[in-house]
């Protein structure tokens, strides 16, 4: 048998592939949307490609599934587990197959068993691998999807706040009680394969080791050592993060099926042209480092930085119903298109190299101040606002006296809550997610915005 995982950084996400050696046969399990690796591997192996298999409906990227079954001959294997609302839609001219509750998927002489396991969605499944072809009559290991991760398990409430299906997280938190009693009757040997690793808003505390076993999440995984029903819902239910603004659409793409990707290119303009498409309102994302950015940047664009981060935050900050340029280096191109792509962000029309910048002489700025500058200032607290923008968790766990809360994702549609006549001093836990925030801030008209170097993490030790 063969196996290999892929991780896609700026999404914490993983998924799979899995071949027989005796027959050439491969599936994919939760593929990406870039399925370059999948096909560049196959061919490396001399694997055919035959099927791909998702473990559920997925809230965080768009499934590359239907572009597997657009390039190769491949069977889709969906769950048909779950209620009405949430099935998927628009296979009937897919090569399919819908699963139930241990129906088997063979791939060669590699069989894969299913296993219904609701409780962060409905029709969610979990897919148990037994390597027959190599003499075993025994599971090798388990694919959860968000099922259960490294340390956590998958959040339930993805429905009721992503999705606004209203009532939902309590009973899907009771679903993920009962699909982990029978979690826990597997043998403790059995591998664990989550479809996420630390970074993923799918869950509180993921995490950062790509697999474990059954038995290791037994004894160290929280929400398998919690015995009473009502103690454990609370539990889940308590401390989830803020699920991203585009969950929602993925969900709805994903439930669809997101369109084919096909051949589009990025045109390249100057910063004249740029300035033409910002008319537009054309969403402009400076993806340089915030230090950069703050020293100079086109008066009115967004910056997130292009790191781990990026795809995340375009998802909370960008429209889905505007076209896309951006300003990165020349060799990013690619990579920033496809990081977009990967949630469903298609509209990428235009970018423009960072060099240009040097063209212009009227660059907008921005200034930091230390937690000793604030103090100062602090003192005179009518003509300051703090504006914190990290996290519900995080703000519940220390803040500064006075300060206001609101979240980055959500800053957009509560400018109006900071007020005309004050100057804001934004911060985070570290300063990098106030520095996108103060982005946002001027490119709304709020131009005395000031960052806090260090964040709260600086503020706190001072």
């Amino acid at each position: 048998m063969f196996f290999k995982s892929f991780f896609d950084e700026k999404l914490a996400q993983m998924s799979y592939m899995i071949a027989c050696q005796q027959t050439g046969e491969a599936l994919v399990i939760d593929p990406a949307r870039d399925i370059t690796p999948y096909l560049e591997t196959a061919q490396k192996e001399g694997f055919t490609i035959t099927g791909a298999a998702e473990t559920h409906i997925h809230a965080d990227f768009t499934s590359g599934v239907r572009e597997l079954a657009n390039r190769l001959d491949v069977k889709l294997y969906f769950s048909d587990e779950g209620s009405t609302n949430w099935k998927y839609q628009n296979l009937s001219k897919l090569n399919h197959q819908l699963l139930k509750d241990r129906d088997l998927i063979r791939v060669g002489k590699v069989k894969l068993e299913v296993m219904h396991t609701p409780g962060h969605t409905p029709e969610s499944l979990s897919y148990l691998l037994t390597d027959e072809g190599g003499g075993s009559e025994v599971p090798m290991g388990i694919f959860t999807g968000d099922f259960v991760f490294v340390g956590d398990v998958g959040r339930p409430d993805l429905l009721e706040k992503a999705a606004a299906e209203k009532g939902t997280a309590e009973e899907s938190a009771k679903e993920m009680y009962h699909s982990l009693k029978r979690f826990a009757k597997l043998p403790d040997y059995v591998q664990v394969w989550p479809g996420h690793g630390a970074g993923s808003a799918c869950g509180k505390s993921l995490g950062a080791v790509p697999s474990s076993t059954v038995g290791y999440e037994k004894i160290n995984n929280w929400a398998l050592n919690v015995k009473d029903e009502a103690t454990f819902v609370a539990n889940l239910l308590d401390g989830q993060p803020e699920p991203p603004k585009y969950f929602a659409e993925m969900k709805k793409l994903n439930k669809q099926g997101p369109k084919l990707l096909g051949h589009h290119d990025v045109k390249k303009v100057s910063l004249e042209h740029l300035n033409q498409l910002k008319e537009e309102n054309v969403n402009i994302v400076d993806t340089r480092s915030s230090s950069e950015f703050a020293n100079g940047h086109v008066e009115g664009t967004l910056n997130i930085p292009f790191n781990q981060s990026f795809t995340n935050w375009a998802g909370w900050l960008l429209d889905y119903d505007k076209k896309i340029a951006f300003i990165a280096d020349s060799q990013e191109v690619e990579a920033v298109q496809k990081a977009l792509q990967s949630i469903g962000l298609d509209e990428v029309s235009h970018y423009m190299e960072k060099s240009e910048l040097e063209k212009s002489g009227s660059l907008e700025s921005y200034e930091s101040i230390s937690v000793e500058e604030l103090e100062e200032k602090y003192k005179d607290h009518n003509d300051y606002v703090i504006i914190d923008v990290r996290n519900q968790s995080e703000w519940d766990a220390g803040h500064m006296e006075k300060a206001k809360h609101i979240m980055l994702g959500t800053l957009p549609e509560r400018l109006d809550e900071i007020g005309g006549d004050v100057t804001p001093i934004v911060h985070c836990q570290s300063g990098m997610r106030s520095a996108i925030a103060v982005s946002v801030m001027q490119a709304n008209g709020f131009k005395n915005v000031l960052n806090l170097t260090g964040g709260y993490a600086a503020w706190n030790k001072y």
